[in-house]
């Protein structure tokens, strides 16, 4: 038996990445998985994003350690596209229990020279994505009765500054005053949440030639070991960038009996970068 037996999951995000890594690590806990990710490319982000084939294999991998999945595609930023998912899966597993705000672009631009619409999908995914996820989700925890566990993805964006990140950081740090709110007016409910504050992850949202170019400007062509070098700088400890799984074991905490009378909080996993 595992920390997480007869618990339901709404994991947004989840077709690669982070996203994936805790659909799987918290099926291997024991608990019942509710995925959804976007089903098509976003203009403003520079480097491809998930695909059916990338939730398949999400379906795939929780399926292979013995857990149950519902998965749909669904944009964070339609309401209806969500509820239905998220219905569906209380539907077939009879409860909610936690939820992990995970999805998130990045499209890096300074500040004046970003276009209208860069700005716009940023807030409209990164933040009010969340909200709207948490809108269609957290209902279902209250309606049990038994408390629960909401984490959001924010970032070490949301208290270091980067050049390049007006958007993102904004809306990293929304998430904070946002999760503060909602730990306060879910406290009655006994449901606790918290926000994770990676510094850079080794995704496909990091490791791509957009970023690669941002971080070492100085060359034309820089390849992932070029990136790495410079992505070293930003971490007191010697790493240029943690594993999804880095992030999994904090979230894993944070919902689990471990965590629980822990709300409210940001924890950072970022190698010493806030130092």
């Amino acid at each position: 038996m595992g920390q997480l037996s007869n618990k339901v999951v709404f994991v947004t995000g989840a077709a690669r990445g982070q996203g994936r890594s805790h659909a799987v690590r918290l099926a291997q806990e024991g608990a019942d998985i509710i995925a959804t990710d976007i089903p098509a490319q976003v203009d403003s982000v520079p480097y491809p994003l998930a695909t059916a084939a990338d939730l398949a294999e999400t379906v795939r991998a929780v399926e292979a350690v013995g857990g149950k999945i519902i998965a749909g595609q669904a944009d964070v930023r339609d309401l209806a596209a969500q509820a239905a998912i998220v219905e569906r899966g209380v539907d077939r597993f009879g409860r909610l229990d936690i939820v992990l705000a995970n999805a998130g672009i990045s499209n890096p631009a300074s500040t004046l020279e970003m276009s209208e619409q860069a700005w716009q999908d940023m807030i409209d995914i990164n933040l009010t994505g969340v909200w709207k996820s948490l809108k269609v989700s957290v209902p279902h925890i209250i309606a049990g009765g038994r408390g629960g566990a909401v984490v959001i993805t924010s970032s070490l964006a949301a208290m270091k500054t980067n050049e390049n990140m007006a958007h993102y950081s904004a809306a990293k740090a929304g998430l904070v005053a946002m999760m503060k709110v909602m730990a306060t007016e879910w406290a009655p409910h006994r449901i606790r949440v918290n926000t994770v504050h990676p510094t850079t992850v080794a995704t496909e949202m990091i490791l791509n030639d957009s970023v690669y170019r941002l971080f070492r400007p100085d060359l034309d062509n820089p390849s992932r070991a070029d990136f790495e070098v410079a992505a070293r700088t930003l971490n007191k400890l010697p790493v240029a960038a943690l594993e999804v799984e880095d992030v999994t074991n904090a979230v894993c905490y944070l919902v689990s009996d471990a965590g629980r009378y822990v709300t409210g909080t940001t924890l950072t996993i970022d190698a010493g970068g806030a130092l």
